[in-house]
């Protein structure tokens, strides 16, 4: 696995911090202005977009280049289709004769396991290879190749995307390998941009809330049973919500001379 920070938004700080102001302020500071701002400033400012809607985080942008990853990977990574783009190697044109395959650690340390594996993808490479000496077109030959051959992808994400990526993928329950990958992701964009690591965490870090109710192995659920409120708990938020929406509150500031407070 290799993984490449190629791109990523400069000024990003700033940016989330002058979205933030375009929405609260009639007249919003000049982006030269909020670059000027000492470090405690913008610390503050980003201290509350990080603790509202999160509409800011789409005006950051990275690019990763992922590379000797399974397609196992991949089909779970475009899953993620919202504030993405994707450039996959394509094995309908290219020709992926002795390709190479990831080996999951699980079955590399049982010897018998090990065996099956790889003489399975050695008739699998051999497979491929008679088909297309024999005239077969690429785009039909690749039929054959497995899961896990390795391939490479390109990823343009935003940082609203990119955190809930995290939320999921750096969860107990991610594959091994997706998980590995996020970790990889997250230490380049924290490199760049040491302020994101709040938003890079998993949900049961990031929200106090587990979104996988079914998933009763986890030893962190296991041991905070915050995280798995039971129907009394729900019911009791439910009729809380039902309840003020009846009054019709709003949370909105009021307006005053010089712009929202």
């Amino acid at each position: 696995m290799n993984i490449q920070l190629i791109d990523y938004t400069k000024n990003a700080a700033e940016l989330l911090i002058l979205s933030k102001n375009t929405r609260h302020l009639s007249q919003p500071n000049r982006f030269s202005d909020i670059i000027k701002m000492t470090n405690e400033e913008k610390e503050s400012e980003l201290h509350y977009v990080f603790g509202t809607i999160g509409s800011s985080l789409e005006f950051v942008n990275y690019v990763f280049l992922i590379q000797d990853v399974t397609r196992a990977l991949t089909h779970q990574l475009v899953r993620h289709r919202v504030g993405t783009s994707f450039a996959q190697q394509s094995l309908r044109v290219s020709d992926a004769s002795g390709f190479s395959y990831f080996i999951p650690d699980e079955i590399e340390e049982d010897q018998y396991q090990l065996a099956i594996y790889n003489s399975t993808m050695g008739t699998i490479q051999e497979g491929y290879r008679l088909l297309l000496q024999k005239g077969a077109d690429v785009q039909d030959a690749r039929g054959v190749l497995p899961t896990n051959i390795c391939t490479n992808i390109l990823l343009g994400i935003n940082l609203r995307a990119l955190s809930t990526l995290m939320e999921t993928r750096l969860c107990v329950r991610a594959q091994g390998e997706f998980q590995q990958a996020a970790l990889f992701m997250k230490d380049h964009v924290e490199s760049v941009h040491p302020w994101a690591e709040r938003v890079l965490l998993p949900s049961c870090v990031s929200k106090l809330y587990c979104p996988f109710k079914n998933f009763h192995e986890c030893p962190i659920k296991n041991s905070n049973y915050h995280l798995t409120p039971d129907d009394s708990t729900t019911g009791k938020i439910l009729n809380d919500w039902e309840s003020v929406m009846k009054h019709r509150y709003s949370p909105q500031p009021k307006q005053s001379k010089g712009g929202m407070q």
